[in-house]
């Protein structure tokens, strides 16, 4: 599979010091949340995992046509926001 980071997503990653080995943990191993099926021009959807014991949520759609996964954004989700379990919004 190949990934794409959109230029909104590396510079969210930089800043957030997520590195590109944080996403594909979480790509790999990461818990849909949210599916988002209205987003243009693909689909989307919201997965979290742990990485080393960081919460980590990553948004990310599926080009099927290139078989290219988009990354979109990657943060770490915080709990003014999110309950505890980083799976339910508030």
């Amino acid at each position: 599979m190949n990934i794409l980071y959109t230029n909104h997503s590396a510079k969210q990653m930089f800043q957030r010091k997520i590195s590109t080995k944080d996403v594909e943990n979480v790509l790999e191993t990461g818990e849909i949340i949210m599916n988002y099926p209205e987003d243009k021009p693909f689909p989307s959807k919201l997965l979290f995992s742990y990485v080393n014991s960081r919460p980590l949520h990553v948004v990310c759609s599926f080009d099927i046509e290139t078989q290219t996964m988009i990354i979109i954004t990657a943060y770490e989700p915080k709990t003014d926001i999110w309950e505890f379990d980083f799976k339910t919004r508030k």
